[in-house]
């Protein structure tokens, strides 16, 4: 990916949280985060990828979607692009994963290990 692609990624990714934060409310006690934004490199599409925390809400993607008109709208009038992408939301489970897999380690960690073979020589 080029640089000009990455940094395209990174102001998508700031404007649309931007947009996220101010212009949607989601249920109490939920933390919904823009974790990344992947252009095509023709400009045309963008995946956004979202992780919610907390009291998860299973609607937040299904609300950003049927509105990502509206946050496209807003992130055109603050991002000059030839054209603004469509924006896809999908979710981010990458903490979840994170999470899975520290847990795995601490259950290996705690397996039983054979003792050391005596080499003779």
């Amino acid at each position: 990916m080029g640089r000009r692609l990455e940094r395209v990624n990174e102001l998508l990714k700031r404007e649309i949280s931007t947009v996220v934060q101010k212009e949607f409310e989601f249920a109490a006690g939920s933390l919904v985060t823009v974790s990344a934004v992947q252009v095509a490199p023709d400009l045309r599409d963008a995946k956004v990828w979202v992780s919610v925390l907390g009291k998860a809400d299973a609607t937040v993607l299904e609300k950003l979607n049927k509105n990502h008109g509206l946050i496209q709208g807003r992130v055109a009038k603050r991002v000059v692009l030839r054209c603004t992408p469509v924006l896809r939301f999908v979710e981010d489970d990458s903490v979840e994963r994170g999470v899975d897999m520290v847990n795995l380690l601490d259950e290996v960690a705690e397996l039983p290990t054979a003792p050391p073979e005596d080499v003779e020589e």
